[in-house]
């Protein structure tokens, strides 16, 4: 359906952001709260009045045709669940005292909206950029320790920005079109763009940057960023890039590496920062499987780990907030100091895991594994099963052991949050455990529109088996899963530490360079200036006054040259 007069649903969020900036502190939860429920009833309006048809507006600019909104059943999924973040996040951080992050915040919300609705490159360029300014923005409100995270964060988006736009501009060259549809990279203008995409889907080499910045936000500002970048990465990649190769293996590789490096972190949002890595991957290799079942699990699994993993990033902001630490060997035995915090973060982790039935993670990891085993791609299957053992060992079971339910000597004083973040774990946790049973509402959402039944006798088989072997070996190994004080060296090291000394070292070789260069330059330019003052200054040959007579010779010399040769 063409529409003349709509706009994009994410320029709703942005304008609460920017109402935050106006209304007084105590109505700031009007913007809060009612831009995400706004854009949602606004995005359903349009799709419900298109009677199942897509909805575009078009536009053209200096000759070439955009579609700045794009409104179908792939677009339609990532708008409601980042509706559902930004309602969550912003319920979590209703008495926050940085408003200007909240704005931040909103911006990044909403520019993320408008990504997944944008119909040609130009149009998600522009959102892509501004996602990655706003985003930037969250982390450098986020507090002490946060302001070289953030410029390392801004240097690495700002890279995929210019990946995209060159990209894009040379994707237009060739093709004569804007249009955001499937393509292949095999050439360099969609090799750009795939790049682009796979920076913001964090994968290696540059996956550092996630875990790198991420936990340096807020407790509030996390919970935002876990549901954005990574998520409209996975939509783009979902949208360009389905069925390529390639992201088969890059995807088992985002799964391995979250994995191992979640579990040799103290910090308990970093653990969390790497499980979003590793829960992308998921989504990566499931695009790179490239059949519609397979695509609806990338966007169902999407769907799913916004809410679940929001929900634990909310746990552990709840601690943080209330204890100050976010290290796990300060941490421990809060179950009954925190018991609203315990009983959801228990239900986020059980998601994580992928429980049956009671939660909603099963439905949509089903989907995924089952298409990677209709293609017969046993490599595949058996990287995913692992990897969901090692998602469950991680953030399913040593996350909250070490935080809630492992023994301390000495209690930690704490207790649940305040009321808006209590309710915020609540309301997602209920989501979580009410789309188990109801997961055709998903289902139904799906774009592909895949018919499956997940809960079949085989697949529950082998879901519980490898849920047992996760506890099992957990049982096991947890001695080894302690904290402990060794760093964990990633991909960051070489530009923490390489990257620093090759930068000083040729900063020192240009001011060197540069002072040479002056020297040389100032001393010529002095000379050159003493040489005119003394043909040119008031003192010099030059300036010297003449007779009239002698004057008057040579005005007679010359006007008798100009004669000879006018008339030669």
């Amino acid at each position: 359906m063409m529409s003349e007069f709509a706009v994009s649903p994410g320029l709703i969020l942005m304008a609460a952001a920017l109402a935050m900036l106006i209304l007084p502190r105590d109505d700031r939860g009007i913007a809060l709260l009612g831009g995400p429920l706004a854009v949602l009833t606004y995005l359903w309006v349009l799709w419900l009045g298109a009677d199942g048809d897509q909805v575009v507006t078009a536009a053209t600019y200096l000759g070439t045709e955009l579609t700045p909104l794009r409104i179908d059943r792939l677009s339609l999924i990532f708008s409601t669940v980042f509706c559902l973040a930004a309602f969550a996040g912003g319920l979590f951080a209703l008495r926050h005292d940085n408003t200007k992050e909240l704005v931040a915040a909103y911006l990044y919300g909403g520019s993320a909206i408008g990504a997944v609705t944008a119909g040609d490159l130009l149009t998600l360029f522009i959102y892509w950029e501004l996602m990655a300014i706003a985003s930037a923005l969250v982390i450098w409100l986020g507090g002490e320790g946060a302001r070289s995270a953030g410029l390392r964060y801004a240097v690495i988006h700002f890279l995929g920005g210019v990946l995209l736009m060159a990209g894009a501009a040379a994707h237009i060259l060739e093709t004569g079109s804007a249009a955001f549809v499937a393509m292949e990279a095999g050439s360099v203008a969609t090799s750009l763009i795939l790049a682009a995409f796979l920076i913001n889907a964090a994968a290696p080499p540059l996956s550092a940057w996630l875990p790198d910045a991420y936990p340096k936000a807020s407790w509030a500002g996390m919970v935002f960023l876990s549901a954005f970048t990574t998520k409209t990465a996975v939509y783009t990649l979902i949208r360009g890039f389905p069925g390529e190769e390639l992201l088969l293996w890059i995807g088992i590789a985002m799964m391995i590496y979250g994995i191992v490096y979640a579990l040799r972190e103290m910090d308990m949002r970093r653990i969390l920062a790497y499980a979003i890595v590793n829960q992308v991957g998921f989504m990566v290799v499931a695009i790179g499987i490239g059949t519609p079942m397979a695509l609806d699990g990338a966007a169902a699994q999407s769907f799913v780990h916004i809410l679940y993993k929001a929900l634990l990033i909310m746990t552990a902001g709840a601690v943080l907030h209330q204890t100050g630490t976010a290290r796990l060997d300060a941490l421990g035995g809060l179950a009954r100091a925190m018991p609203v915090t315990t009983a959801c973060c228990v239900v986020a982790a059980a998601t994580a895991m992928a429980v049956p039935v009671l939660t909603v993670g099963y439905a949509s990891k089903a989907l995924i594994a089952s298409a990677a085993g209709y293609k017969e791609l046993l490599v595949v299957w058996l990287a995913i099963t692992i990897a969901a053992a090692g998602t469950a060992l991680n953030a399913g079971l040593r996350y909250p052991w070490f935080v809630f339910f492992r023994p301390r000597e000495t209690a930690i004083d704490a207790s649940d949050p305040p009321m808006p973040m209590r309710a915020a774990m609540v309301v997602l946790a209920v989501l979580c455990v009410a789309l188990g049973p109801l997961y055709g509402l998903i289902y139904e959402m799906l774009p592909y529109g895949t018919e499956y039944a997940p809960y079949k006798l085989g697949s529950l088989v082998v879901q519980f088996e490898m849920l047992l072997a996760a506890v099992l070996g957990f049982y096991l190994v947890r001695h080894w899963l302690t904290p402990s004080e060794r760093g964990v060296i990633d991909v960051d090291w070489l530009w923490r530490r390489p990257g620093r000394v090759i930068v000083n070292a040729l900063h020192r070789a240009w001011m060197a360079s540069y002072a040479g260069l002056s020297d040389g330059f100032l001393s010529g330019l002095g000379r050159m200036m003493e040489k005119l003052y003394r043909t040119h200054g008031p003192d010099s040959m030059m300036a010297r006054t003449r007779p009239s007579g002698y004057m008057a010779l040579w005005m007679t010399v010359l006007l008798c040259g100009f004669m000879v040769f006018a008339f030669v």
